[in-house]
């Protein structure tokens, strides 16, 4: 399996960042395999979404409606509403796997990969990509 991190600064607001090229770059030549993406951050996810067609705002306005920036959470320490973000993951998974064929994405026409974000706290971000060969 090979394996690369990279850094993503999410900055002190809820964000969805778009990952897929990044991904795009590590499968290319790979041939055919999985590809793994993943976050080691209790407060993080990964989702496969459309962007850049207002589904990133609609998916962080949801999310602010389930999961409210209040002091309703016990898990308090930080802003206001840090523990939401605990919880976002159980929603909004840390990981998630993409098929590759031929060294791409076997994403669908619309589909994009996506960091989710809503720890204010913790701007920077850790994202780890393997690669599981067929």
């Amino acid at each position: 399996m090979e394996t690369t991190t990279i850094s993503v600064r999410t900055g002190r607001s809820d964000r969805v960042h778009d990952l897929t090229g990044e991904a795009d770059r590590f499968v290319a030549g790979r041939g055919d395999g999985l590809l793994s993406v993943f976050v080691p951050h209790a407060t993080a996810g990964v989702a496969i979404l459309e962007l850049g067609s207002g589904s990133d705002e609609d998916l962080l306005a949801a999310l602010a409606d389930l999961l409210p920036a209040d002091g309703r959470w016990r898990h308090a320490h930080g802003s206001a509403g840090h523990g939401r973000s605990h919880v976002m993951p159980a929603f909004i998974p840390p990981s998630l796997t993409v098929p590759v064929l031929g060294g791409r994405l076997a994403l669908g026409t619309w589909q994009s990969i996506a960091l989710v974000d809503l720890n204010v706290d913790n701007p920077d971000r850790t994202v780890r990509f393997s690669f599981l060969s067929a």
